[in-house]
């Protein structure tokens, strides 16, 4: 059980490094990476990147995944394997996180698997943010997520290749987010369903809005109850020079596609610590969706931590215009690729959206896009 890490003064339990104080089986430890081109001239073709890499302990399973949004086509690479003793080197198959310098820069490599290749950098435009401690309770009594977690807004430099074309990542327009969280969340083959939540849920809203803007960064979360209650609210501005401000209680207003789940404008309407108004105004445009190969929200092939072999690899493809697809768009999170404004500044980054069932509100009554 001893690995590289034991040699560092960094223990906060009377264990080995590589074994969690928890024995939870859905204890994990992920980062989550997007980029996206910015460029005003990309058009429907504007692509969109998501990917990242999990360890699973109490699992025996670490993995990796990389999935690209292209028109109207998500592309996605999964690797699996056994999980080893050193932490230090991130690496599943042939998908590698290097630590260049902590909480800054990052390379991520995938040597080409299946037609498939990326070598890129993140480098950070404002310090990390520490988002507030995340948890959900199942009938009030058990943690189904338990998780803390730090983000950041960022550059990307390097190369993706598909299919023998290279595309240059340049740092001028390929921008994005990631964060890396750690704790309990469901992960793995379903457990055993245990007695039913009384009263069942009724919906579920949530809205995550990292942005960089020219002076600053802005991380927004929102978690809501169906009837409105908010279960998470976490507004951060970091600016460039370092300072941190809170911003209060944002008031959300989400305009839908007619007969839609599926934004096409928001404004957040936030609030400085002098009182003053800090209004964000936001245009989704590309997306991603995160459960159709990105492991996230019931995916039905692909599931973080789900054991799949040594050394698994595969490239999946999904045509968003499938029919037999379409009906489960929107019923899982969407990350899109997102241009606002605030205080007079342009930026971009992620509007990461999902509301299902009931949602007062916005107006859903139910688990149809039906609206008072």
């Amino acid at each position: 059980m001893i690995g590289p890490l034991d040699e560092y003064p960094i223990h906060q339990a009377p264990l080995p490094m590589n074994r969690p104080a928890s024995s939870d089986r859905n204890f994990y430890d992920r980062c989550y990476f997007n980029a996206m081109d910015t460029s005003d001239d990309a058009g429907a073709e504007r692509m969109m990147l998501i990917t990242g890499l999990g360890y699973y302990p109490n699992l025996g399973v670490k993995d990796a995944y990389l999935l690209l949004r292209r028109g109207t086509t998500q592309t996605a690479v999964h690797l699996s394997d056994a999980i080893d003793q050193n932490r230090l080197d991130q690496r599943v198959g042939k998908y590698a996180l290097e630590v260049v310098e902590p909480l800054q820069k990052i390379r991520l490599v995938l040597e080409e698997t299946e037609g498939m290749a990326m070598d890129l950098t993140w480098d950070g435009s404002c310090d990390v943010v520490q988002e507030m401690p995340h948890l959900m309770l199942a009938s009030d009594t058990r943690p189904t997520l338990d998780a803390q977690r730090f983000a950041q807004l960022g550059s990307w430099s390097g190369t993706l290749s598909v299919d023998g074309v290279e595309t240059t990542i340049d740092p001028e327009t390929w921008m994005g987010s990631r964060d890396r969280s750690w704790g309990i969340r469901p992960v793995g083959e379903a457990e055993p369903a245990g007695r039913p939540q009384d009263p069942p849920m009724e919906g579920f809203y949530w809205l995550y809005v990292p942005l960089r803007f020219e002076t600053f960064s802005i991380v927004i979360i929102v978690q809501e109850q169906a009837n409105g209650f908010r279960t998470l609210n976490d507004v951060t501005r970091v600016w460039k020079d370092g300072r941190v401000e809170q911003l209060g209680w944002p008031r959300i207003d989400i305009t839908y596609a007619p007969g839609t789940r599926m934004p096409t404008h928001a404004t957040l309407s936030c609030t400085a610590p002098d009182g003053s108004p800090v209004v964000v105004e936001v245009e989704p445009r590309t997306h991603v969706v995160l459960h159709l190969g990105g492991g996230y929200g019931g995916d039905p092939q692909w599931t973080h931590g789900q054991w799949k072999g040594d050394n698994f690899s595969e490239r999946v493809s999904y045509d968003l215009t499938d029919p037999a697809l379409a009906g489960m768009i929107p019923f899982g999170v969407i990350d899109h690729c997102a241009r606002a404004t605030c205080d007079g500044e342009v930026g971009h980054g992620l509007f990461e959206h999902g509301t299902f069932g009931r949602h007062d509100p916005s107006g859903f009554i139910d688990w149809s896009n039906d609206r008072r």
